[in-house]
């Protein structure tokens, strides 16, 4: 099954949009194994670079580009649709396709590799309770 940004955009939540994008993967499988540089010449390519950029700007830095959670960090830009080492030896404009990118932050790109909705980011403030914090004295 083909996914797409412009499918993935109209679900509403957070977690509808990560159910979307999860893969299920096996932690310390790689989908490059001995041939991950070239992947990592990809992200440093020039054309990458002004992909991501658009990207960012169009999800505004906000975590699978939901409005109510903001990246703190480092943003990622994921491949919906995982690319392949035939994808990156041709060029294949999947690559490059906004339709198959999202913002993401580190947390969620794991989540969506290898995790669950437990192992998501958790955003909003959180609940103070009597002795929850030590006041400088």
């Amino acid at each position: 099954m083909i996914k797409s940004y412009s499918e993935m955009i109209r679900l509403k939540t957070f977690e509808q949009r990560f159910e979307y994008l999860k893969i299920g993967g096996q932690i310390g499988y790689m989908t490059f194994n001995g041939h991950r540089y070239l992947n990592q010449e990809l992200y440093k390519c020039s054309e990458w670079a002004r992909v991501r950029r658009q990207i960012i700007i169009r999800d505004e830095g906000f975590d699978l580009a939901h409005p109510d959670h903001p990246i703190n960090g480092k943003i990622l830009v994921h491949h919906i649709n995982p690319i392949t080492i035939e994808d990156v030896l041709e060029r294949n404009k999947i690559i490059f396709d906004p339709d198959n990118l999202i913002t993401v932050s580190s947390l969620t790109h794991n989540a969506i590799h290898y995790g669950s909705q437990e192992t998501l980011p958790k955003y909003g403030c959180l609940e103070r309770k009597p002795d929850d914090t030590t006041l400088w004295r």
